[in-house]
């Protein structure tokens, strides 16, 4: 695989094209995973596990939905290497067409009924490469738009291909909304596949967007002075092993929470509270909205305040919002819920995952940021993201309480508090002026653990 750009990206591309590629794409890929954690919720345990109780149906049903990030380091390694190696962009457009053929393959898949155990089977390899393929999308999409942003603004456009992950939550709610207003019985025997089948264009749309935009300018510079590294895994543990378990510990408590509102709470608050489940999909629609919005505007002032700061509100917050949001959701009123999880995963997100995309990327010097970021971000998906609404299943079974699953929140917003205080760099607007300063590639050496926030 040539390691030249293409005549037809050769050119540059505006930092908001690229910025605008990067949150389409992401949406997109971030899309098709999320209509598995809806489908997860409302429609594979009768469909895959009809044999199995409510309960145990409902957990393998979140077991499949975890075993997809089991892949992600692996896809992380992989997608980081050559990312390193080959190009952000190539990366980009692989990631892309692999989730789109696995995701409009669950859509054709028969169900337990007509092919037995080879349907949960067959539903699991397909998310595990769902999983390998995101785990490259991440970590490309966000260095295409930081290391394309002008100084001083890295922040704010590195926000964009954060704002994909509830935009992508957002466009799968209305998906299945859309389904479920068909009757119950059709919808359990083809309206739930529509949102998988409809993908398929969504794909085509990123697709051709990313083939537009040109490499990454950082990348391009370390090839053209010859800094390319042969192995990023191995360099990226020697340089920055601190580093990479420290942006897992940051992200993991971003990560949880992302899960939790957007799958378990969408069974819970159906199952257990008793709200009806389009109110359910609105309030996840309208908090993926107010996310989008908000993604932006915290990353901007993460120019002017620092990353570790906005990122250090962000994890505060979240911990300080989920008691207050459970006691809401637990009241059974639709109104209650759509603010709890607005509160939750449209606000007290957002200074956090509006920042993660220039804060992470930073961390690395450039020969091996794809792979530092991407493995260190999976990492925390693995430890957090991976099985959350099936922790949180389980732990409502065993206590009857919301209080076990609030508790175990608080001890993940938690860990993140203290990661992101022992990440690289300093605070406030002393932070700001380096990072937008000095932190330019002239700051990303290759030695070990000097990269800054």
């Amino acid at each position: 695989m040539s390691t030249k750009t293409s005549p037809a990206a050769a050119g540059p591309t505006s930092p908001m094209k690229v910025a605008m590629a990067s949150f389409i794409g992401t949406s997109v890929e971030y899309y098709d995973f999320f209509i598995y954690g809806t489908a997860a919720a409302l429609i594979f345990p009768k469909l895959f596990f009809p044999e199995a109780s409510p309960l145990m149906g409902t957990l393998l049903s979140f077991a499949t939905f975890g075993v997809g990030f089991l892949a992600r380091p692996l896809g992380g390694i992989v997608f980081g290497h050559f990312g390193d190696r080959v190009g952000r962009k190539q990366m980009l457009i692989i990631s892309l067409v692999g989730m789109g053929a696995a995701t409009f393959m669950m859509g054709l898949l028969p169900g337990y009924a007509q092919i037995g155990i080879a349907a949960p089977i067959l539903l699991t390899v397909l998310r595990i490469f769902q999983g390998f393929c995101v785990g490259g999308e991440w970590g490309g999409a966000t260095l295409m738009a930081v290391e394309h942003a002008p100084k001083g603004k890295k922040g704010f456009y590195g926000a964009f291909p954060q704002m994909g992950a509830p935009a992508g939550t957002s466009l799968a709610t209305v998906a299945f909304l859309g389904a479920t207003q068909l009757p119950a019985d059709q919808f359990t025997a083809w309206g739930w596949r529509l949102p998988f089948l409809v993908s398929a264009v969504l794909v085509i749309v990123g697709l051709v967007i990313r083939l537009t935009i040109a490499e990454s300018p950082s990348f391009a510079a370390a090839r053209d002075k010859q800094e390319l590294v042969k192995l990023p895994i191995k360099e990226a543990f020697r340089r920055h092993p601190k580093e990479i378990f420290l942006v897992a510990g940051t992200y993991l408590s971003q990560g949880v929470f992302a899960y939790i509102t957007m799958s378990y709470l969408v069974n819970y608050s159906t199952s257990v509270a008793g709200i009806d489940r389009t109110s359910v999909l609105l309030g996840v629609f309208l908090a993926g909205l107010v996310a989008v919005v908000l993604y932006p505007v915290f990353g901007s002032l993460s120019d002017k305040y620092g990353r570790k700061t906005m990122y250090l509100i962000g994890a505060v917050a979240m911990g300080v919002v989920i008691g207050p949001a459970f006691m809401l959701i637990n009241t059974g009123v639709a109104a209650n819920f759509i603010l709890a999880v607005v509160l939750v995963f449209g606000v007290a997100m957002a200074p956090a995952a509006g920042v993660t995309g220039s804060l992470f990327s930073m961390v690395f010097s450039r020969e091996v940021r794809y792979t530092g970021a991407s493995v260190g971000y999976t990492i925390s998906q693995i430890c957090g993201s991976a099985f959350a609404p099936t922790i949180a299943t389980a732990l409502f079974a065993a206590t009857k309480s919301s209080d076990s699953i609030v508790i175990y929140l608080l001890i993940v917003s938690a860990i993140s508090v203290i990661s992101v205080a022992l990440l690289p760099g300093g605070w406030g607007r002393k932070e700001a002026a380096r990072q937008n300063g000095e932190l330019q590639e002239t700051q990303l050496t290759p030695e070990p653990s000097t990269a800054g926030a």
